[in-house]
């Protein structure tokens, strides 16, 4: 009968639907609102920071109704049918005070339960208030309870209808103490640190770890806002994101639970599958959801259709991405990207119309400010002492400042830009030839976060930093630095002009390669993928072959069971298999055909398949006659190929059919005596 909720369920101060107990016994009506009092009693030793008064006030009063309610159980009484109804309203009202009671003492909500409290003083006087009504009915002198019991009940129902449950003093105080602090954020004054310091020790957040728990909190309650139609609340909270940002950034020293965050964030630290080249990409720069209806706008910047047009109905004519002047309103479909999209949506298995209908609308301004002013601010100012302490902290400062940077750039656009702006870029990248192993770590992870940021990427370069970066690549303290390494220079190949100048440099390649060979799983597609980046600059074809990538890729498709690898490991064949050379080097694998014809067959994922087709192809038109021989010869191929040249994507369909006509030409002139093996390239032309 007592319904459980995970945090997930329902966001704070919002009560799930709690239904009354019809058709429910007695028996179990009772056993379960004992249940349900005894564990709102257990909040009595609850720490509450703030509504302290209030919580006691209830806790004591329910308290005083699990004792009769355990006399009418352990008595063995008939409840007649008004106690059945009395009971289920207060079984209902029961539920919600549960719920109101741990928000209250929720871990991380202490600076937004102070926020709300005088929605939350409300909340209690409504519930006792109900409880009050609830008791009004109750015909006590119809059972014996004894005179005493029955005393504590009416006693309990006088005090509930007078109840006042009044905002605590002390909490409105704190409340607008934090308010002026925000004030203060929004017109560029950075606050007292005494001031902010007396806030937090009021909220007994009083460590590093403490400040953490309330940003994710905030973090998790902008989450469930932004799926909210008004988003009411989304610019308080963000606002008080950037705050306790702040604080966790400038005035706790000590990092009390780093290990467990590094953890969570090194699972960050893979790039994104090449199945559809950069997933990255195919999102909203606005919204960070992936694109439905992608358009183009005049700079060239590509958006999700009602978000840019929502950005450029708020007035706005500067793309949100550059920052440029928008010569016009005109909004050009991006077909190409739409259907890669499709194809994204299709290979992992989302549904494109429920990630339509479920995404976040999150506030447009997320892409160069936060929805709040005081949060712009808040983060300038703390990207400006996390700049300073960079350069002028001792040594465990400036290693707990790189820290600070790997997380506020995780996954927010404003944050990298405010970092990069700062200056944080430079001084990460001395941090690089640290003899610290945490040090070099977290500075190397700031910048894989920092360089997805167009600017980041720039600046990486322009201060001299892709040695630094492919030193971690080869001598990196951990295998973590040198495959988070390999992961910028996946970002940084991105830039057409960047691939050609990392290719230039004589072990970047090489490295590269032989990170293959040790690496981790995430170390491998790392390597794999910035090796793919590279291919698009085709002087490096040659590099990569001469490197020893080709046999490493195949040792990956024979023994590895990660499909994301392996399909970004086939991507790279794909690439190398469109020349002579890099078909020749295939070729040399004693086991090359055998494998790709099974990837064909077996790959769980579309793009597996598709690029063990595009390889295939390659190697028909480049190795003659022998390869078409061999790949004729086998006739389970027929089934996935005739299947992509209906289901796949455009693209991938022409190349599966052109493949398809290469092997019937040969079963078709094999059979009338008139294949001749001269001139392999002529006779296997695909088409398009």
């Amino acid at each position: 009968m007592i319904q459980k909720f995970n945090r997930s369920d329902r966001r704070a101060l919002k009560f799930p639907a709690v239904h009354p107990c019809e058709g429910v016994s007695p028996e179990i009506l009772l056993s379960s609102l004992i249940t349900l009092s005894q564990r709102i009693c257990n909040y009595q030793s609850k720490l509450f920071v703030t509504q302290r008064r209030n919580a006691r006030e209830t806790v004591r009063q329910i308290g005083i109704l699990l004792v009769y309610f355990e006399e009418i159980r352990d008595r063995g009484l008939t409840l007649s049918g008004s106690f059945v109804l009395c009971f289920s309203e207060l079984h209902l009202t029961f539920q919600k005070i549960l719920f109101l009671l741990e928000d209250c003492g929720r871990e991380g909500a202490r600076l937004w339960m102070l926020m709300k409290s005088e929605f939350v003083a409300m909340q209690f006087r409504m519930l006792i208030r109900a409880v009050a009504t609830a008791l009004d009915v109750v015909p006590l002198s119809l059972i014996d309870v004894g005179g005493e019991v029955k005393e504590l009940v009416e006693l309990v129902a006088r005090q509930a209808r007078k109840a006042k449950f009044e905002l605590d003093p002390d909490d409105e105080r704190a409340s607008r103490r934090v308010l002026f602090i925000l004030y203060q954020l929004e017109k560029g004054i950075e606050p007292e640190l005494s001031s902010v310091k007396r806030v937090l020790d009021y909220l007994e957040i009083r460590s590093w770890s403490d400040c953490n728990k309330e940003i994710k909190f905030l973090e998790e309650e902008i989450g469930f806002d932004c799926s909210d139609s008004d988003e009411r609340e989304s610019p308080l909270l963000s606002s008080l994101v950037g705050l306790t940002s702040y604080c966790r950034g400038v005035i706790f020293e000590a990092l009390d639970n780093r290990n467990a965050e590094e953890q969570t964030d090194a699972r960050c630290n893979v790039v994104e599958t090449l199945s559809c080249l950069n997933p990255h990409d195919f999102r909203c720069p606005i919204s960070l959801e992936l694109m439905t209806d992608p358009v183009t706008v005049s700079t060239g910047q590509t958006y999700d259709r009602s978000s840019i047009e929502k950005w450029l109905r708020a007035g706005n004519m500067l793309c949100p991405k550059t920052g440029e002047k928008l010569r016009s309103k005109e909004l050009v479909p991006n077909s190409t990207l739409r259907k890669l999209i499709q194809q994204f949506c299709v290979n992992n298995g989302i549904s494109i119309s429920s990630t339509k209908s479920e995404s976040r609308s999150h506030d447009i301004t997320r892409t160069i400010v936060p929805a709040n002013p005081a949060a712009s601010e808040a983060m300038r100012f703390l990207s400006k002492f996390l700049a300073r302490r960079l350069v002028f902290g001792t040594a465990e400062q400036k290693n707990k400042a790189a820290f600070e940077i790997r997380l506020l750039a995780k996954s927010n656009i404003f944050n990298r830009s405010c970092l990069v702006e700062a200056g944080t870029i430079p001084p990460l990248l001395n941090l690089l030839s640290s003899t610290s192993k945490s040090t070099q770590e977290n500075a190397i992870a700031a910048l894989l976060k920092l360089s997805k940021h167009t600017t980041g990427k720039k600046v990486i370069f322009e201060s001299g930093g892709l040695s630094s970066i492919l030193n971690v690549l080869k001598r990196g303290l951990s295998l973590e630095s040198r495959q988070v390494a390999a992961a910028i220079l996946f970002y940084l190949s991105s830039v057409k002009e960047y691939r050609k100048l990392i290719g230039e440099v004589p072990e970047a390649i090489p490295d590269l390669v032989e990170l293959i060979k040790e690496g981790s799983t995430c170390g491998k597609k790392n390597s794999v993928v910035a090796i793919f980046g590279l291919l698009l600059y085709p002087k490096n074809h040659q590099k990569v072959l001469e490197a020893g990538a080709v046999p490493l890729l195949f040792d990956i498709l024979a023994s590895s069971d990660n499909a994301e690898l392996i399909a970004d490991a086939l991507a790279v064949l794909a690439s190398l298999a469109e020349n002579f050379d890099g078909t020749l080097s295939i070729l040399q694998i004693t086991s090359s055909l055998p494998l790709l014809t099974r990837s064909l067959r077996s790959s769980t994922s579309r793009a597996g398949k598709e690029y063990s087709v595009s390889i295939l192809l390659s190697l028909c038109i480049n190795g003659g006659v022998e390869v078409v021989a061999v790949l004729a010869k086998d006739p389970s191929l027929m089934a996935p190929l005739y299947s992509l040249s209906t289901d796949g994507t455009s693209h991938t369909s022409k190349k599966a059919c052109s493949l398809l006509k290469i092997l019937h030409r040969f079963h078709e002139t094999s059979a009338s005596g008139l294949m001749s093996p001269a001139a392999p390239h002529e006779r296997f032309v695909p088409v398009w």
